[in-house]
């Protein structure tokens, strides 16, 4: 394997896990925060 690959793949998977902690965050805040009149920091 191609030190050029290996730094690729870290990237790949930095980028994926913030992706999906945003993502979960998000949702976890929409859950409990949206719903409650003009408050709503969904958007």
């Amino acid at each position: 394997m191609d030190i050029q690959e290996i730094i690729a793949f870290i990237a790949l998977g930095i980028a994926l896990a913030f992706l999906i902690k945003k993502f979960f965050f998000k949702k976890r805040k929409s859950d409990k925060n949206c719903g409650s009149g003009d408050d709503c920091g969904c958007n």
